[in-house]
């Protein structure tokens, strides 16, 4: 990589001078020093718009937010449902009753607005009432409040025991709870700060808000009140603060991180990626000395939809839908254009690290296969020039184009439509494409949300069907599973709709993404979950040497 050493120097000191008053601005004297590894840092290039809870919808909102607030439930690394606030809930036999029952040891981050004589008091079931109140307030306007769309009434029958009632079953809305959204406020707080409680969060996190300047600086330090421990009886967190900065390029990102002034890269962008790995996704030999990669799945499946109500013989038939799928090699498209980060999708729509997900049989590469397919539908139709369209964005082109060429080989013809991201999520909802590229990023871990996206009344633009397929035992499943409180059980009727849709074909999986993340040698227990939340309760540095 090529730079220019005024640029190189600039970004470095621009970033030294923020890093210094990101920590120490207002101290006398600096309470960190020669404790490097008590401080975390890390660049959010996307900003942050918000730290409230309740508009907690990207990840660049829910990497803080997950730093400072705690709900009912949460996750561990295999998205598995843990206790949080709730440390024991029970669910009635019909499927439309949760009992939670809280813990008694949970203090909001201390403030003067409590008017305690410690600034501080504990979370009890009414906060949890208060907190969904706010959620689903309009005046609020939170995009999280879909999450209580299925929720018939909520109360605090205690201080220690909130109940929830469903309008029917849904055996994912436990996983729902597990959402930042779904996080305990104190209205004591959110009514002294009005609207800039987005700016001045209290939570019970294990880190609380120092300061934010939007744009230049984010700080938070260690909660002294935090109650989780680790297996020793050790206090979480291990770190004292948490530094993050605002660099809007990549590019400047990666420089930093290089030099040591970051602890954690976690994109991989095409300026860079060929720098920092080789193309079978390895580090390569300069950074391995002093840089840690940690991969694994992410829920997010990348593929391409097919209309099923279009006009088009092509589409209409299950057999070139079919060659299609086998038409092109996976492995080869995520080693040549992804540096190796991925897992091609040779099972079903559900994901790699969903705990739902099984090793189905999909579609493999098998050329012969689909020339065979492709040769039988021509002489069924009498079309000998069958010819598809692809919609996507410039960000997909590299990887429709090797499949317009891999098909092309095995005698179908593929046309490429680029336009820009808006104009492409408008035309899939509007059923103006007949093959699109896409991509499904769970918002709940539960294989519902994927399968979902195929359930006929859920057709777009009223619904996430944007292929509008449709089969009566696919929706006979679909609703008969939404009754099973027992995951093992519901993952059976999840198996069989994954076969409807490999069979149907109404979709063409590309690949299962993966995450992948940067840090410096020296941050320790660093750990990743399928959703790419970050969490810092358990990580340490190092002290270097």
């Amino acid at each position: 990589m090529k730079l220019k050493t005024y640029h190189f120097v600039t970004i470095s000191c621009y970033f030294s001078i923020i890093c210094s008053f990101i920590i120490f601005s207002s101290c006398s004297s600096n309470p960190y020093e020669g404790k490097d590894h008590l401080v975390f840092r890390y660049n959010e290039y996307g900003n942050i718009s918000s730290l409230d809870p309740a508009f907690a919808r990207n990840p660049a909102n829910i990497w803080p937010t997950n730093q400072l607030f705690n709900g009912l439930v949460q996750l561990d690394d295999s998205l598995h449902i843990q206790p949080d606030i709730a440390y024991q809930w029970n669910i009635s036999e019909d499927a439309l009753t949760y009992t939670f029952h809280l813990r008694n040891d949970i203090y909001f981050h201390k403030h003067h607005a409590f008017k305690t004589s410690d600034s501080t008091r504990t979370v009890n079931a009414t906060d949890f009432v208060y907190s969904f109140n706010r959620l689903k307030d309009p005046k609020v306007a939170s995009p999280g409040n879909w999450v209580l769309k299925n929720v018939a009434s909520y109360k605090a029958v205690n201080d220690s025991t909130f109940t929830i009632q469903l309008k029917q079953p849904f055996p994912a809305f436990i996983g729902l709870l597990s959402m930042r959204y779904c996080s305990v406020v104190p209205k004591e707080i959110v009514s002294f700060y009005g609207n800039d409680f987005r700016a001045h969060p209290i939570g019970t996190g294990p880190f609380k808000f120092k300061r934010w300047e939007e744009n230049i600086k984010l700080v938070l330090r260690k909660n002294e009140l935090y109650y989780e421990k680790d297996d020793e009886g050790k206090q979480l967190p291990y770190l004292e603060a948490i530094a993050v900065t605002f660099l809007p390029d990549k590019q400047s990102e990666f420089l930093q991180f290089a030099q040591g002034n970051l602890d954690l890269l976690n994109s991989l962008d095409a300026s860079y990626k060929d720098e920092l790995l080789t193309p079978s996704g390895k580090l390569r030999d300069k950074y391995q000395s002093n840089v840690t990669i940690i991969t694994g799945p992410y829920l997010n499946t990348e593929y391409l939809g097919l209309f099923m109500e279009s006009e088009s013989d092509e589409i209409q038939s299950q057999k070139l839908r079919k060659a299609i799928n086998y038409g092109f090699d996976r492995q080869k498209m995520i080693t040549y254009l992804r540096n190796g980060i991925g897992t091609p999708a040779i099972n079903g729509f559900i994901p790699k690290g969903l705990p739902s997900f099984n090793n189905i049989k999909g579609y493999t590469y098998n050329p012969e296969k689909a020339q065979q397919l492709i040769q039988e539908y021509s002489k069924e139709t009498g079309n000998h020039s069958p010819t598809v369209t692809i919609g996507t964005d410039s960000n997909y082109l590299d990887i429709c184009e090797y499949i317009q060429r891999e098909l092309e080989k095995i005698g179908l013809t593929i046309k490429i439509d680029v336009m820009p991201p808006s104009t492409l999520r408008k035309s899939k909802s509007s059923g103006k494409l007949d093959i699109f590229r896409a991509s499904w990023i769970a918002d709940y871990p539960d294989a519902e949300n994927y399968l979902s996206l195929y359930y006929s009344k859920n057709f777009a633009p009223n619904g996430p069907n944007y292929t509008h397929f449709k089969c009566d035992d696919y929706d006979s499943l679909y609703e008969k599973s939404l009754s099973i409180t027992s995951i093992d059980e519901r993952k059976i009727y999840y198996q069989k709709m994954d076969s409807i849709l490999i069979e149907k074909a109404p979709v063409v999986n590309l690949y299962y993404d993966q995450i992948i993340r940067f840090t410096q040698k020296n941050v320790r227990n660093m750990t990743i979950n399928p959703q790419n939340f970050l969490v810092l309760k358990r990580v340490w540095k190092e002290k270097m040497k």
